[in-house]
């Protein structure tokens, strides 16, 4: 390739793709990049609610199934542009600064300087450039490509790598999540003539129990897994009447409840109490779920990550990436990728240049550990 894996996270980064627009710019010229190192590419575009056009690209590199795949995503988070220079990369100190530099054009820049140093004729399977849109507002784009690509459901990646930053350590694990939407009906009147009945009087019973369950999930081990840090669900809830005046009884009131839903955590157990409680009162809900990521440490895949890092020990995190979707058409994935996630969607977001460099020979290793 005629460019490093520095130049080509600035070439990315200086792409605007902040998730409220189109991605169709940087998508164009990753495809350009990919369809150089040798890509068979796959596009899958749809109109998002606001008009924009999004676009994800599943690279192909080599023949036949199974394989690894990389997993990124083109957009970002806003630049935040009245506090620094979000667009214009810059190197300062052994970083690479700029909006996406850590999550994740930096990332993605590794995965594919490591697939371009493979000669494709050598694979015995296949490579995947796997880059979605929407990741930063509801994983949407992976949705999307779980959904459509003939090429993941044709083909079927053995294993999969999700370059998010996770400062180059190999994480087996993440956490799902669960969401209730509940809402309450009462009837509008003013206030003075006792004529009317609120739904928020109605839901705060309802929230009332909530908030006991969430003592549960905090103090009961039923609810909790010691493989992650912290090892409790994250029980939360918001709340609404959608701006009702003071002297008004609220015609409708809504709550959101959820939790991050983690392996052998009585997820299930969890959810049908809340269900429960909700149809005690007669109250409406609707429920979101997404399954948490999880791979033995024992996996070929895991073990071929710790082999790439002299043996660093692979953990867990608390959030969640595009996995939740994308492990219905690639079923053994793993999280590893430069940069701080902590550092992401801040001012001042960078990226090392060190585990930048690094993460393009151990994802080359990886490639040769599994698909030679």
């Amino acid at each position: 390739m005629s460019y490093d894996v520095i130049e080509l996270t600035q070439n990315l980064v200086k792409i605007q793709s902040v998730s409220r627009d189109s991605n169709a710019a940087v998508s164009d010229y990753i495809q350009t990049v990919l369809e150089e190192i040798g890509c068979v590419i796959e596009r899958l575009e749809y109109v998002d609610d606001n008009g924009e056009r999004k676009v994800n690209l599943i690279g192909k590199l080599g023949e036949g199934s199974g394989g690894l795949a990389f997993c990124s995503h083109s957009d970002t988070v806003p630049g935040q542009e009245e506090d620094w220079a979000a667009f214009d990369p810059v190197m300062k100190d052994g970083r690479l600064y700029g909006r996406g530099s850590c999550d994740m054009k930096g990332p993605l820049a590794a995965t594919i300087i490591a697939a371009g140093r493979i000669d494709a004729s050598q694979l015995k399977q296949p490579i995947y450039i796997v880059v979605t849109s929407d990741e930063e507002i509801g994983l949407l784009g992976a949705k999307y490509v779980a959904d459509h690509s003939a090429t993941l459901r044709d083909d079927k990646p053995t294993y999969g790598i999700i370059a998010e930053p996770t400062s180059m350590v190999p994480v087996y694990a993440h956490k799902g999540g669960v969401h209730v939407k509940v809402t309450s009906h009462g009837i509008a009147a003013h206030s003075s003539t006792d004529k009317g009945t609120s739904a928020n009087f109605q839901l705060a019973r309802f929230m009332a129990e909530m908030a006991d369950l969430r003592d549960l999930a905090m103090r009961d081990k039923t609810f909790m897994n010691d493989e992650f840090n912290p090892p409790t669900n994250g029980f939360n809830m918001t709340m609404t009447d959608f701006g009702t005046p003071g002297n008004v009884t609220a015609p409708r009131a809504q709550c959101v409840v959820g939790f991050r839903g983690m392996p052998n955590s009585g997820a299930e157990e969890m959810l049908d109490m809340i269900t429960s409680a909700a149809e005690k009162y007669g109250f409406e809900y609707e429920v979101s779920a997404h399954t948490p990521l999880y791979v033995s440490t024992d996996s070929d895949l895991v073990q071929a990550a710790v082999r790439a890092l002299n043996g660093r020990s692979p953990e867990t995190v608390p959030y969640g990436t595009d996995g939740i979707y994308l492990q219905a058409v690639i079923p053994e994935m793993v999280v590893l990728g430069p940069g701080d996630i902590g550092v992401a969607h801040t001012v001042g977001e960078y990226v090392p240049l060190s585990e930048l460099t690094q993460a393009v020979d151990v994802y080359e290793q990886i490639i040769r550990d599994l698909c030679f």
